[in-house]
């Protein structure tokens, strides 16, 4: 039997671990000859400091951790092909040489997996220069880079599937400030690059995954802590919505066939969508953002004071603070 992505060639960044590894796998499982990526070797990284977890989550970090090799060497043992390749995308000529490599082996790049991010936590007020710029590089001009090699080749076999895996937090997580706000500026140029390029046969998508990965053991850990700090109020591990979170964060492998059915010829119809995949199987669409209400005045400015009057009752006769919605722990 013919399998569904038999004779592509995929480019998944960081897909050392974790969601990208799954991600890797699934593809391959699905035929698909893959190029795995993260930014360097296991042996190379710095260690994390760990202290602050339990015994159970920190010998769960370290199951789930890996590189680029041992996704591939993985692949190859079950009898795909893949090739690892060690560098940071956010780096433009690392970008290209990323791509280039997909090309000079197998001659072409159909599916582009943006998938490397820069993970962390903090207020607006407790995040530095720099943990912004590590929180939101990486995602967004790694995504750039590796768009902006790819795509020509794409135009140029007229197919091309790009999914730009972003996460829940676009919309905005207290103590999430930075990554917040990597993942929206993801969200906003996939709507745009997707308008962009249906002319050519090519897709562009969002998803926004929950599923096992070290980074999600490590940093949820830290927020739980900075929400529970933002909040005023303890978030409780048995409660209704914790237990979503963890049956939401199973194996990265049981998430990831969405992102191959997305990379598929028939998938042609999906451009410009940004999902929610979970590692328990469940997938949502997000809706369109759009304007609701509105109000214009025909005879001059709005005064200070009939803004006053009129806009609660009209232009925000149903709207609900966005402060008022917070969910954690109940």
């Amino acid at each position: 039997m013919r399998k569904s992505l038999e004779g592509k060639v995929a480019v998944v960044t960081g897909s050392g671990q974790g969601i990208g590894r799954g991600i890797a796998i699934v593809l391959a499982n699905e035929g698909a000859k893959v190029v795995t990526n993260n930014r360097k070797p296991s042996f190379q990284k710095q260690p994390e400091d760990l202290s602050f977890l339990d015994e159970k989550s920190r010998n769960k970090h370290k199951a789930l951790s890996g590189d680029a090799e041992k996704t591939a060497s993985e692949i190859i043992a079950m009898g795909g092909e893949a090739i690892p390749f060690y560098g940071d995308v956010s780096d433009y000529e690392t970008a290209e040489q990323l791509i280039q490599t997909a090309i000079n082996k197998w001659g072409r790049v159909d599916i582009l997996i943006n998938n490397a991010a820069g993970l962390g936590s903090g207020t607006l007020q407790e995040t530095s220069e720099s943990e912004w710029d590590y929180q939101t590089i990486p995602k967004l001009k790694g995504a750039y880079n590796t768009m902006k090699q790819a795509i020509p080749y794409m135009i140029k076999q007229k197919f091309g599937r790009i999914i730009n895996v972003a996460s829940d937090a676009w919309v905005g997580i207290p103590g999430l400030a930075a990554y917040s706000a990597g993942n929206a500026g993801l969200v906003g140029v996939s709507k745009a690059a997707a308008k962009e390029l249906a002319a050519y046969g090519i897709t562009v998508n969002t998803i926004c995954p929950q599923a096992d990965s070290p980074g999600h053991v490590l940093n949820f850990a830290i927020a739980k802590r900075k929400i529970e700090q933002m909040t005023g109020s303890s978030i409780k591990l048995d409660s209704e919505k914790m237990k979503e979170v963890e049956a939401a964060h199973g194996p990265a492998e049981h998430m990831a066939p969405f992102l191959a059915y997305l990379s598929t010829e028939e998938a042609a119809f999906i451009s410009g969508a940004v999902f929610s995949v979970t590692g328990d199987a469940r997938i949502s669409l997000y809706t369109e953002p759009q304007q609701a209400n509105k109000i214009k005045k025909y005879d001059g400015p709005w005064s200070v004071e009939e803004l006053i009057h009129t806009v609660p009752q009209t232009l925000l006769k149903d709207y609900v603070s966005i402060v008022k919605k917070n969910s954690w722990g109940k």
